[in-house]
């Protein structure tokens, strides 16, 4: 079973220096219909103004992910984290018992475009932790490259809690599949371009959720970025 979530559907928050677009219910956005999918509980796609960015603020109990897709955003937080991660960096900030945090576009010129991820963990009041690492284009191009995952396998990103993250660049007309062990779930967003998941079309911010089915199928009509949550 496929469920698509369009992205002309999902909630949208625009002020001066944010245009944000939300899959799943956020802040004032709220719908009981669309509070996440299994332990996935935020995918936010945001653009932030050159010199703007979201000030200091808390979190506590949950495994947030940023994902950046065009320009630069640097991080700050009160474990003495202070980083700027930049298109295929990819960052994790288990935010546990309670952290402290700043996400900023350092640029003076140019806006940032980024996936804003929170996963709800399987433990509550973990010690508060942050975790950035860099994969290359060359180990995303067409094939799914794990970029986090519950036991940190392949030099991906450690997150508390049983899923694995992938990353694909796919040229147009290449395909890529992934096996679904029984009782799993997988989530499917797509960043750029256009692609067919088991043979249902989806575009730049459409998101698939996908039970009952033991294979994802991802076939790239034009030049295209895809994340795959595979989610017990």
């Amino acid at each position: 079973m496929l469920t698509v979530r369009r992205s002309g559907d999902r909630f949208h928050t625009k002020i001066g220096w944010l245009d944000s677009r939300h899959t799943f219910s956020f802040g004032e956005h709220y719908d009981p219909d669309h509070m996440g999918f299994r332990a996935l509980r935020v995918i936010n796609e945001d653009r932030v103004k050159a010199g703007s960015g979201f000030g200091t603020h808390g979190h506590r109990d949950m495994e947030i992910i940023s994902y950046v897709l065009e320009g630069q955003l640097a991080h700050k937080d009160s474990m003495g984290t202070g980083s700027t991660i930049v298109p295929g960096d990819v960052q994790r900030m288990s935010a546990g018992s309670g952290v402290m945090h700043s996400e900023e576009n350092p640029s003076r010129s140019e806006a940032v475009h980024f996936l804003q991820i929170w996963i709800l963990p399987d433990s509550r009041r973990l010690p508060p932790s942050y975790e950035q690492k860099n994969f290359s284009e060359e180990e995303r191009h067409n094939r799914l490259r794990p970029v986090a995952a519950r036991d940190g396998r392949d030099g991906a990103l450690t997150v508390h809690q049983d899923v694995t993250l992938y990353a694909a660049l796919l040229d147009a007309g290449q395909a890529v599949t992934h096996e679904l062990a029984a009782g799993r779930h997988a989530w499917v967003q797509v960043t750029r371009g256009a692609v067919t998941v088991n043979g249902e079309k989806l575009l730049a911010g459409d998101g698939a959720a996908i039970s009952e089915e033991r294979r994802v199928a991802i076939l790239a009509e034009s030049p295209s970025e895809v994340l795959l949550f595979d989610l017990a």
